[in-house]
């Protein structure tokens, strides 16, 4: 970025227009589909790169308003509002949360639209024998903030079993079991019915451990035979997202997202760079941040 100075002196520019609070030009211009950000960074360090007709160079940040060029060519950014895109989809068992799997096995990422200069970065996994609710975004701090252990946000899962829970053995999986990785607990659980050997329970966990549920359960000497994640956090999968069904957040529900997670609009951590929340802090109840609608169906009805 040019730096400003008057008869020779730097100007000191104030906080809210220094270019540090800009966009990494690098960034930018992948996101404009010219090519990677690594691209980008050899098109800057070999000159080709100007903003405000001065040659950029490699760490510059750009603002809307500011004029980049490549070769000589005005490059149009995409600077936008800052709302990321949000995409639930109803995962159904036998596909992987992972780009490359050695197996060959179906990929959940296959099934989700194509973007240009941005990717979809999952919220969380679901394992290959499990169903249910999962979040894509394109805003990693978001990601993050969403499934990062420390924010301690909850997941809300339907899970049958074969055998009936005694009252004993619910206290236990509330108070802690002791698995390989470490002590895990649900923070609650509740019996929804069931026929024959077949019992539902509603669990909410605040971990994302792999198979942190079933091992849970099996702890305990019982099988989990159906596993369905109906919620995370504030955002419920709607009746309607059939399995193998996606469903992109309108802008509305994308901003509430973002301020339960306590992030500003374009995706920033509110300031300090913390949530406004502490992680120990009860958060909202998703019926009250409606998110989207929330799943209704009674869990033994489900058949299967």
């Amino acid at each position: 970025m040019p730096r400003l100075s008057y008869l020779g002196r730097p100007i000191k520019v104030p906080a809210e227009l220094s270019p540090t609070n800009g966009e990494k030009l690098h960034k930018m211009l992948a996101a404009a589909g010219i090519g990677s950000r690594r691209d980008m960074e050899a098109l800057i360090g070999e000159g080709r790169v100007s903003i405000n007709g001065e040659p950029a160079r490699i760490g510059d940040r750009v603002r809307p308003g500011d004029v980049v060029k490549v070769n000589g060519r005005p490059v149009r950014l995409e600077w936008k509002d800052t709302l990321p895109k949000v995409l639930l989809y109803h995962k159904p068992e036998g596909e992987i949360v992972s780009r490359d799997d050695p197996e060959g096995r179906p990929s959940v990422f296959t099934s989700l639209p194509r973007l240009k200069g941005q990717r979809w970065i999952s919220v969380g996994r679901l394992d290959f024998n499990t169903e249910g609710l999962l979040i894509f975004t394109t805003d990693g701090n978001l990601a993050n903030r969403l499934s990062h252990p420390r924010y301690e946000v909850e997941r809300e899962y339907a899970v049958r079993v074969l055998g009936e829970l005694s009252l004993e053995q619910m206290q236990q999986l509330t108070r802690g079991v002791a698995l390989e990785d470490g002590e895990a607990r649900l923070e609650s659980i509740e019996a929804q019915g069931g026929e024959g050997a077949n019992q539902w329970y509603r669990v909410v966990i605040k971990e994302g451990r792999n198979r942190e549920v079933r091992r849970l359960f099996e702890a305990i000497g019982l099988t989990v035979s159906r596993l369905i994640r109906v919620r995370f956090g504030p955002v419920a999968m709607p009746p309607r997202l059939k399995r193998g069904m996606r469903l992109e957040l309108e802008a509305e529900q994308v901003e509430k997202l973002m301020q339960w997670c306590g992030l500003a609009e374009s995706g920033r951590a509110a300031p300090g760079g913390e949530s406004r929340r502490p992680a120990h802090e009860t958060r909202r109840p998703a019926s009250e941040v409606k998110v989207t609608h929330p799943y209704r169906r009674r869990m033994h009805s489900r058949g299967g």
